[in-house]
């Protein structure tokens, strides 16, 4: 039986954060943070508690408070202080409307994230990335 994943959606636009939601709930349970702040407590707070951790972050880039790029320096601090790394890290999708090579160096370079993808995002395209990390399995069907 395949394990119930746990998803983290931080974005700031309603209609982003639904339609995420909805792409993602068939494979797990969703939460939701709608600024870089409450991420980072969320996020914070996720490693106090038995199977607390999250599966994957989606973030947005542009959001109030602390930004998208902020949000998984501060992930993967947390994870160097808990002795999380290498293929036991959290998987990051930046999920943004910005594409432009700056942005896409900082997040996949920098920051280590599992994927960029822009918006919007198609269905076909989110769930290729969670097979390619194993997240789901090859044969899960799309909803």
């Amino acid at each position: 039986m395949t394990k119930k994943l746990k998803f983290l959606i931080v974005e700031d636009e309603f209609i982003s954060r639904t339609l995420l939601k909805e792409m993602l709930a068939p494979f797990g349970d969703c939460h939701t943070a709608t600024n870089g702040d409450d991420a980072v407590n969320v996020l914070r707070h996720s490693y106090d508690e038995p199977n607390g951790r999250y599966d994957l972050v989606c973030l947005d880039i542009m959001m109030p408070g602390k930004n998208g790029h902020e949000v998984l320096k501060e992930l993967r601090q947390i994870e160097i202080s808990k002795g999380i790394q290498g293929a036991d890290t959290t998987k990051v999708f930046m999920i943004t409307a910005l594409d432009d090579a700056k942005n896409i160096m900082e997040a996949l370079v920098v920051g280590r994230c599992e994927a960029y993808l822009t918006k919007p995002v198609s269905r076909t395209r989110l769930e290729e990335q969670l097979r390619d990390l194993q997240l789901i399995e090859q044969g899960a069907e799309d909803v």
